[in-house]
Parts: structure tokens; sequence; C-alpha cells
């Protein structure tokens, strides 16, 4: 059996996890692409359902429906056609009583959901131990998001909590806290194997508050550009501190 109407009360169903109110309430997520529903199925996520275009042969062990080509174009929000997506139940993502020793980098109101899956995916790339982001920020698990981590998301922790209480903890527990700042030092404090580096949001970086917790850095610039973008800036810092990292 096929599924060809958009109006089908399932589709409606999953087509609304576009909606980040939905992705709450729900505890679930859309997942777009073969790549990607593959790679989750790889990493252990918990996939639920897979919608394919009909010919797809059916992954074991998961219920696959088949839909028409109109359906999938009504589910995804990519602009390309795509073959697979899925519903997946979102990883926890509260906060540990005790942080994993290694990098954690830590997002402050980052609005880009394109760069906050560009970070994730960096982050898993160089060996973080995890990523912490604030509740205002963009969801990790909005398909744009998860489309730029390109399954990252999988791969590592995901941390959601406020920024103030967990900074302090982070603290207590031993980390240094760096951020990028217009104001800082263009020296960085010594890496310990227990650091959180802070990045902020893309138009005006980190908060006072957070800034009030954490050691500020300014990146050096040579040439007369002022800023990079945050992702850029990310994945520039995140190279620099593990490669600090002592052994």
């Amino acid at each position: 059996m096929i599924i060809t109407s958009r109006s089908n009360e399932r589709v409606k169903r999953t087509r609304a996890l576009q909606d980040a109110k939905e992705r709450k309430e729900t505890g679930l997520h859309l997942i777009e692409g073969d790549k990607l529903v593959s790679d989750a199925i790889a990493s252990g996520a918990r996939v639920l359902t897979v919608f394919a275009k009909e010919g797809t042969e059916p992954f074991e062990g998961i219920e696959t429906v088949y839909v028409s080509d109109g359906v999938m174009d009504a589910i995804c929000s990519a602009k390309t056609p795509q073959s697979l997506c899925a519903v997946v139940e979102t990883p926890e993502t509260a906060c540990p009583a005790a942080y994993p020793e290694g990098l954690l980098v830590v997002l402050d109101r980052l609005q880009d959901p394109g760069n906050l899956g560009t970070i994730i995916r960096t982050a898993d790339a160089l060996g973080a131990a995890g990523v912490l982001v604030s509740p205002d920020s963009a969801d990790p698990f909005s398909p744009k998001g998860l489309r730029a981590a390109m399954g990252s998301t999988y791969h590592l922790p995901i941390y959601i909590g406020a920024l103030k209480e967990e900074l302090f903890r982070l603290r207590e527990q031993g980390f240094c806290c760096v951020c990028g700042h217009l104001k800082g030092s263009e020296t960085l404090p010594a890496i310990t194997k227990r650091t959180a580096l802070v990045i902020g949001n893309e138009g005006q970086g980190v908060s006072e508050e957070t800034a009030a917790l954490c050691t500020l850095y300014r990146m050096p610039m040579r040439g007369r550009a002022e800023s990079l973008n945050a992702a850029v800036f990310a994945a520039l810092m995140m190279q620099t501190v593990i490669s600090r990292m002592p052994e």
C-alpha cells in the first residue's frame, strides 16, 4: 500500500514535526534524506518509522511506510527531492550531574540552525566530549540543523540547559570556561583536560552574564575583518583548544 494523499492523518502528524513546538511536545523529530536516515540507524538512534518512495528496500526491524513523490515532498522541508525520511525519538538532552572530561562546546543564543548544525559536525570531527546548547538557541533537532550536522547529532551528547547555572557547575567541576569576546585578551588561558568553549550569538556575541563566568579571548585578526561567521570561529577555536589540551 502506498499513501498518496497529503491529507492523510499520518502524513499530517509527521509533517507537523517541522514545527519546534510539536517536536518538544512529542519528543520526536524528523530526519530527511538517505544518508541521514542511514547514519541515524547506524548510530543507534531510535528510528520509529521510515517513509520511503516506492521501490526502496524496507529497513529490517523498522516500520517502513511507502508514499508517493507528492507526499514525500509535502513531508520534507528540503528543496531537493528526497527518497527517504524518518521519525526519530529525540535523544535525552538533560544536562548531566557530572560533565565528561574533554572539550565541551557551549552555544549561547545561537540563532542560525545551519551554524548550529555545522558546529555540532565540527565538534564531532575534532573529538569534542559534547555540545551544550542554551534553550534560547536554535533547535539542534530542526530539519535544517540536522542536515547541517550530517549525522553528527547522533555521535556525541547534545545537552540543553540554562547557561548561567551550567557554567557555574562546570567551573565547580574544574572546567576552564573560555569565550570569544571583542574585549578579551589575545592570549589564551592555560587549556586543561576540562575546557568549555563558549560561542556566542551571531550578531551580539555572548551575553554579559555568560561573559562574566568566562575568561575572555579575542582571536587575533591580521586582516581588516573585525569578526568571523560563528561556525568558522568555532571551528578555528576548537582546533586551537584541542591542539593545546594535555594528553
